[in-house]
């Protein structure tokens, strides 16, 4: 399945349109109040002036992450090093708790061994995904995509 059509990824367009909406919506009015002849309407306009420049700010984050975690999938991809975990299944798939604590053990002795590894970080992230443990899976490949960038440097 190519980028384009991935779930994730139609999913992020969406929700980028919709934000692009809501951004303008806010915009207008909040141009609106700030040039209206009252100062609390003055005032009021330019607070609301924040929240669109919050939300682009945040989708600039977002849309950056989201391509350099591709770039990096890619690349270990076409180096057939991208993370695999094997380990007894459950019917949909997934690792096993038991499965993913030792896949997730094995993970983090490569991050201890090389905290400056990228690679290492993304097969944490994996590793904590498969632990179904989101929030952290997301800490992990912000930092592998931070590492990324600075050793694409």
């Amino acid at each position: 399945m190519t980028l384009m059509r991935s779930p994730a990824f139609l999913g992020a367009v969406a929700m980028t349109a919709i934000l692009a909406v809501y951004v303008a919506f806010v915009a207008q009015y909040a141009f609106i109040l700030v040039r209206s002849d009252e100062w609390v309407s003055q005032v009021f306009g330019a607070a609301m002036f924040v929240l669109p420049a919050i939300g682009v700010w945040y989708l600039i984050v977002e849309w950056r992450l989201g391509f350099t975690v591709q770039r990096m999938g890619r690349q270990l991809e076409e180096q057939g090093r991208l993370p695999a975990f094997v380990g007894e299944q459950t019917p949909q798939g997934r690792l096993t708790e038991e499965a993913a604590e030792a896949a997730f053990a094995n993970a983090k002795a490569l991050v201890d061994a090389n905290p400056e590894d990228w690679e290492a970080w993304f097969t944490v992230a994996y590793a904590y995904d498969e632990a179904r443990d989101r929030s952290m899976a997301r800490r992990s490949l912000k930092h592998a995509a931070q590492l990324y960038r600075k050793a694409s440097r």
